[in-house]
């Protein structure tokens, strides 16, 4: 079998969601608690955008700017693999955990298409009939890729894009819905960095379901001043948030803390990301949990042959 990658920019917006593999466990990011946690993580992610300049430049247009890099990133990141391990662990109304979950897990990049394939759980490598399960799930994906129309490549990249873009308009808001200070600066990685606060701006009416979530968040971002990548991003819900018809929600002080990295000198991806927060789903259910994500291993590849599928035996 021999996979292959495209630099296609309506690809990239669904890869961190991605890194995460789909298991069998019924675990707190399933059902209607997942999208409390993936939206929100979303939301506090992009929040980073916020930058202002340490000479007075408009900080608008400074984050329409660092949207542009980021779509570059999320561009970039099509061209290459990682490795990600999560943990996951839930808590009791006292605080004490009551589970803990691993998984390690390998992304790759199919013809534009994050495929996941996990590795191990709870420390352990899969047993044989699992990996044997997930060998079949990449060759029966590179088998439809590989077969695909032309037509039906350029449909699926339509589809794709159309929800990447439907996903991230809420963008445009943010340099109207928050107010944005500097707080002083730092160095983190040997970047040095400003240190810029985000508060939600009065009176702001939001456009959209996801810019008003925005409203109920507040943030800090440690912002390269070279470059104008974001290096570190500290977030906190300070309202409550409600997701599917009120049928869950996240409580205000859930926290976020996520991190990037440069690789090859050429893109910034992500590094690390802690979740942590409570909430419930309809009107009984509590929900505590905190979870840890890190990415590792990028390896940069360029794979100009076709994709075919094949027995792994062969």
């Amino acid at each position: 079998m021999v996979a292959t990658t495209t630099l296609d920019e309506s690809a990239p917006e669904r890869i961190w969601q991605a890194t995460r593999p789909q298991t069998p466990a019924a675990h707190w990011n399933r059902g209607v608690v997942r999208p409390v946690y993936s939206n929100v993580r979303s939301i506090l992610a992009l929040a980073a955008f916020f930058t202002v300049s340490a000479f007075s430049q408009d900080a608008r247009e400074i984050v329409r700017r660092s949207v542009e890099l980021d779509q570059t990133n999320w561009v970039r990141m099509a061209d290459y693999t990682w490795v990600g391990r999560s943990t996951e662990r839930h808590f009791d109304s006292h605080s004490h955990v009551t589970s803990e979950h691993r998984e390690a897990w390998e992304t790759l990049i199919l013809d534009g298409q994050p495929f996941e394939r996990t590795l191990e759980r709870d420390g352990k490598p899969l047993p044989a009939g699992e990996r044997q399960k997930q060998q079949q799930k990449l060759d029966k994906t590179t088998a439809r890729l590989g077969s695909e129309t032309a037509e039906q490549k350029k449909s699926r990249a339509a589809d794709y894009e159309k929800i990447r873009r439907r996903e991230r308009a809420f963008l445009l808001e943010i340099p109207d819905a928050f107010d944005l200070r500097i707080e002083g600066s730092d160095t983190i990685d040997g970047h040095d960095v400003w240190v810029i606060s985000g508060e939600p701006k009065p009176g702001y009416r939001p456009k959209s379901r996801d810019g008003a979530a925005l409203l109920k968040i507040r943030g800090k971002m440690w912002i390269d001043k070279t470059g104008y990548q974001w290096v570190r991003l500290e977030g906190e819900t300070i309202k409550t948030i409600s997701f599917g018809l009120f049928l869950a929600w996240l409580n205000p002080g859930a926290k976020l803390v996520i991190e990037q990295t440069q690789i090859n000198n050429e893109v910034w991806l992500p590094k690390r990301e802690y979740v942590s927060g409570s909430g419930r789903i309809g009107l009984m259910k509590r929900v505590a949990v905190d979870e840890e994500i890190t990415w590792n291993d990028y390896k940069k590849f360029r794979v100009e042959s076709k994709i075919v599928s094949g027995d792994p035996k062969e």
